[in-house]
């Protein structure tokens, strides 16, 4: 809810509503590639309503990008070179601004722009939204434990997040929202050739599984023979990797595309018989998975999916309806999953259909509307905590 005629931005139909100013705080943004990006650009485009200013770090491409997008973005300028250091650059920039646009809220996209969105509420009062994933939790529990004390409301992407915020003592207002998934248009199936699976990560992280899918491979040809496993994705593990593919003898039936286009990506889960991606928890044992949106993007596209049985995973895959849940270290549990489902042509099907109707359930706009619900509580909120006000309206959202 917002003031008629406050002094937010003014609403675009004439009719003088004012919209509420909301200051995303990130350092993960388009054109860099995740995850994290993804959700926040599609947060910062897709919520109706509000004037939004997104606040974030330079990036190689970021002027054409910023160019286009339609978005009002400002970017620190600080070197790569300083790593870590260029956050803090950014919670500065982040306070400068805050003292001219003045937001009423603030979404802080990751614990480390907490230490702004903090200042900003004891100085000026704003309301301040903080999203959890799960890595970030155990790599830094004592900033993430602060980004939850000093925030009004948190969003958490699953229950294996939500779970890690609550031994961290972070259980207030902590609101359960997925990452969404975009509906593509064409689910036609493509042609593959040859039965084929398909694994689309970031060859970054060792639990992601790549190193179990190469172990399990030898197993799934024994009983098909020509199987072909896709990896879409590059990063440091890459050369790691295709050395265990040759070490195991399976490297003639793994193809490596590397980083490739949102098209590309797509056309191979057109293509694919199934997604995997056996997603174990790290060895020091926290975080892992946060969520996994690539298995509602394979089950969007129609595609059964292979999955860990941990951490934010077993939100994302009904195990038995939309795919199988395994042990994830267990690579025998792996490729009797993924053969199964290369052989199965009925299951299959079944669970890819039940996968495309789950999607729908996590597609962009009914995420946002949750997303926005929340910073609209939050509005609510503040006005009440003044007093009594002007005569509240119930949100425009512009044409």
């Amino acid at each position: 809810m917002f003031d008629r005629m406050s002094d937010g931005a003014a609403g675009a139909d004439g009719t003088g509503l004012r919209m509420p100013r909301l200051l995303i705080i990130t350092p993960d943004f388009p054109p860099a590639v995740g995850g994290i990006q993804v959700l926040v650009h599609r947060l910062a485009a897709g919520l109706r309503g509000f004037d939004t200013r997104v606040l974030t770090l330079e990036q190689a491409g970021a002027g054409s990008f910023d160019a286009g997008s339609g978005i009002a973005t400002r970017r620190v300028s600080a070197s790569t070179r300083l790593g870590a250091a260029r956050n803090v650059a950014l919670n500065a920039l982040a306070l400068r601004e805050g003292a001219s646009f003045r937001p009423q809220l603030t979404l802080s996209a990751h614990i480390v722009a907490s230490p702004a969105a903090a200042t900003l509420r004891r100085v000026l009062g704003t309301r301040t939204v903080q999203y959890f994933y799960a890595k970030e939790i155990a790599d830094k529990p004592r900033l993430a434990a602060f980004a939850g004390r000093n925030a009004h409301a948190a969003i958490s992407i699953s229950s294996y997040t939500s779970g890690l915020l609550a031994e961290l003592g972070v259980a207030r207002d902590v609101r359960l929202i997925p990452p969404g998934v975009d509906i593509p248009a064409d689910t036609t199936p493509q042609a593959a050739g040859r039965p084929t699976f398909v694994t689309v990560a970031r060859l970054a992280d060792r639990y992601k599984g790549h190193d179990v899918l190469v172990h399990a491979l030898a197993s799934i040809r024994e009983q098909v023979p020509d199987v072909e496993w896709v990896v879409v994705g590059d990063g440091p593990l890459r050369r790691e990797i295709e050395e265990l593919a040759r070490d195991r003898g399976v490297a003639d039936c793994v193809r490596f595309v590397g980083a490739v286009s949102d098209e590309e990506r797509d056309s191979w889960l057109r293509r694919a018989h199934l997604l995997a991606m056996p997603s174990r928890l790290p060895d020091e044992g926290q975080a892992g998975e946060g969520f996994g949106i690539v298995y509602l993007e394979a089950g969007a596209y129609g595609k059964p999916v292979v999955a860990g049985n941990v951490a934010g995973a077993v939100d994302a895959v009904s195990d038995g309806e939309t795919g199988l849940l395994v042990d994830p270290a267990n690579a025998e549990a792996v490729a009797a999953a993924i053969t199964r489902l290369l052989l199965d042509e009925q299951l299959a099907r079944r669970l890819g259909s039940a996968g495309a109707e789950r999607a729908r359930h996590f597609s962009w706009p009914v995420i946002l509307e949750q997303v926005r619900g929340v910073l609209l509580e939050q509005l609510d909120a503040s006005v009440h905590s003044r007093g009594p006000a002007r005569r509240r309206s119930s949100p425009r959202t512009p044409a």
